[in-house]
């Protein structure tokens, strides 16, 4: 069995967005963590799930949150991504935000947005999956931000990357 670094670094290769959740705790205090572990379930209904790990300081936030908001991040928002990675507080400091569903914060500028109720959670492994049912949904014709190979990237990189790989897989076939 190989480690965990070598496990991670080949997940790596498989190219996701990068997503910020939110939501507000029970005292009313906005709350937000960056996530790349979005996905659909179901067109009908509405489903999507993200996951977030045990160990995470927002853990308990989402687990007691009626709603949360999926943001999927536009190309040009890396340090928004990178504000909501950290434990830090301060995080919603200096973003206009609006209110969606139940309150949870909305955060401009987003390739996409989904409003949910907190359908179900589920344990799996060192994650809980949550599983959102999609309220209201918004797009833009903005390009999503990426995570490939341990690192942010756009669309057009992640493709210039696979057309490499192509090039030398034939020239090595040759």
């Amino acid at each position: 069995m190989t480690d965990a670094r070598e496990f991670r670094n080949a997940l790596g290769r498989f190219a996701t967005g990068v997503a910020i959740v939110t939501t507000r705790t029970a005292d009313g205090e906005p709350w937000g963590v960056t996530v790349n572990s979005f996905s659909s379930v179901s067109l009908e209904p509405r489903l999507v799930l993200w996951s977030l790990a045990k160990k995470s300081y927002s853990l308990e936030a989402f687990k007691k949150a009626g709603s949360f908001v999926i943001h999927v991040l536009a190309s040009d928002q890396e340090d928004v991504s990178n504000r909501f990675a950290r434990g830090a507080d301060g995080k919603f400091v200096g973003i206009s935000c609006t209110d969606g569903l139940e309150g949870s914060p909305v955060l401009p500028g987003c390739a996409a947005v989904f409003q949910c109720r907190n359908a179900l959670q589920y344990e799996g492994g060192d994650h809980v999956i949550f599983i959102g049912e999609v309220h209201h949904f918004d797009t833009s014709d903005r390009e999503s931000l990426l995570f490939y190979k341990g690192g942010y990237a756009r669309a057009a990189n992640a493709l210039t990357d696979l057309a490499e790989l192509i090039r030398s897989e034939y020239v090595a076939a040759t």
